[in-house]
């Protein structure tokens, strides 16, 4: 019976329908309880703690999550133990408490080194560099994000490294280091024209267009803008009118 439960929240969860898959996944739990299989149980909780952390409760994710927690503690699965303490973390920053995920993060980075999960440390390491960026630990920051690059290219993760690229562009904007921001903002650029992602090449082209015009060269910011407008209307992306808008304000190309 649970795993028609568990079969029936995967179909809700792909329809988008997060109250059905709610419903299902806490059948589910409430069935692999009775049965007894705490591994089933670890699973079923984790997806009813997802499921709600996506509906804004966060409350009951949490309670989901440190249950999963404590059951694979008991059963010294240190690598499920680890994606749980990140688990932890992130639902203390989608409720705007991020100075509580912190510890969780330290103590899940302390068993990624051990387990060497070098895709896991590469998210991880990306989760603290924005805290630090968000709390103007630009240091620290920077320090994070290049320790996420290196296990990103350890493992070959190409959408790891567009994003951590991205972002650490960004850092250096806001720090107003044009130099650095210019540099890691093509490299993303690079990389998801790799990916073939190009909505998000049209974000990455923005903030570079944005380098430009501080550094008030001109040509350059338009012809990222004309790039990123093209984009915008071949794809139908929200920011057509407003990048528009900006590119015509640079005056005439040429």
């Amino acid at each position: 019976m649970s795993d028609d439960h568990k079969h029936r929240a995967r179909i809700f969860l792909h329809r988008g329908d997060l109250v059905q898959a709610r419903v299902a996944w806490e059948a589910a739990v409430t069935d692999d309880r009775t049965v007894g299989s705490q591994q089933a149980l670890s699973d079923s909780l984790g997806n009813l703690g997802n499921t709600c952390a996506l509906m804004g409760d966060f409350s009951r994710a949490e309670q989901c999550y440190r249950e999963v927690f404590q059951i694979q503690r008991t059963e010294c699965n240190l690598t499920a133990v680890a994606h749980t303490l990140v688990n932890l973390g992130n639902l203390h920053i989608a409720s705007d408490h991020p100075g509580k995920a912190r510890p969780y993060y330290l103590e899940a980075l302390d068993l990624l080194h051990q387990l060497q999960d070098h895709r896991g440390l590469g998210i991880l390491y990306n989760n603290l560099a924005l805290q630090e960026a968000h709390n103007g630990q630009w240091d620290q920051a920077v320090t994070s994000f290049k320790q996420a690059l290196d296990h990103h290219r350890t493992v070959g993760n190409e959408e790891g490294l567009a994003v951590t690229y991205s972002q650490l562009g960004k850092c250096y904007l806001d720090q107003g280091d044009l130099t650095g921001a210019e540099r890691c903002l093509n490299n993303a650029s690079e990389h998801y024209i790799k990916l073939g992602n190009e909505p998000a090449e049209a974000a990455v082209l923005r903030l570079l267009a944005k380098v430009y015009e501080t550094r008030q060269d001109a040509a350059s910011a338009q012809r990222c803008l004309a790039r990123v407008v093209a984009l915008d209307e071949h794809y139908a992306l929200p920011e057509l009118q407003a990048d528009s808008a900006h590119l015509s304000s640079l005056g005439p190309s040429g």
